[in-house]
């Protein structure tokens, strides 16, 4: 009977450890059902236009190239406004997505749209309005990131280099020659 009652307490203290221990994962919110952005740009939904990885790409806080992922899960193209504030004015840039694609805007050869007169260093959020169509926009705040690292350095917009423009050379002119004249 001891060995009997012996098994059962053990088995009891089993469970109970058992339940101790894993009692905190019962509870817990699990890490792999919050949604999040695993990258360095923000995300965002209109319609059928979802935004994925949206940032800012700038060295001098004035002008910026937007990279920014566009899904477009309808069957027809649509015409995305990008609209930012400037100097206290509203510029909306147009954009053409193809239907069923997704297009990387800002990216080695896809259309750039560079925001300009945005006066944000790198390090802050930037509001940037998304919108087609007859859906309701969404603003979304875009990190603004620099060119230091590797995978973005070559997106950074640059200022174009002034090229010399050649002018014609002077062409030489006849130089008079003084001539003697007799006084009255």
């Amino acid at each position: 009977m001891k060995t009997r009652t012996r098994i059962a307490a053990s088995v009891v203290l089993m469970a109970g450890v058992a339940l101790g221990t894993a009692g905190c994962g019962f509870t817990a919110t699990q890490a792999t059902s919050i949604a999040y952005d695993a990258s360095d740009g923000v995300s965002g939904t209109v319609g059928e236009l979802e935004f994925r990885n949206a940032i800012l790409l700038s060295d001098d806080g004035d002008t910026a190239n937007l990279l920014l992922s566009v899904v477009n899960l309808s069957d027809k193209a649509v015409q995305l406004n990008v609209q930012y504030e400037a100097d206290g004015e509203k510029v909306t840039a147009r954009e053409t997505i193809a239907a069923l694609t997704t297009v990387t805007l800002g990216s080695t050869d896809e259309p750039e749209i560079v925001l300009e007169n945005i006066d944000s260093q790198p390090g802050a959020l930037f509001p940037v309005f998304l919108q087609y169509g007859n859906e309701t926009g969404v603003e979304l705040l875009m990190p603004i990131l620099d060119g230091s690292m590797d995978v973005y350095s070559s997106l950074v917009p640059v200022e174009p280099t002034p090229t010399a423009t050649p002018t014609a050379a002077a062409t030489p002119s006849a130089t008079p020659t003084p001539t003697a004249t007799t006084a009255p």
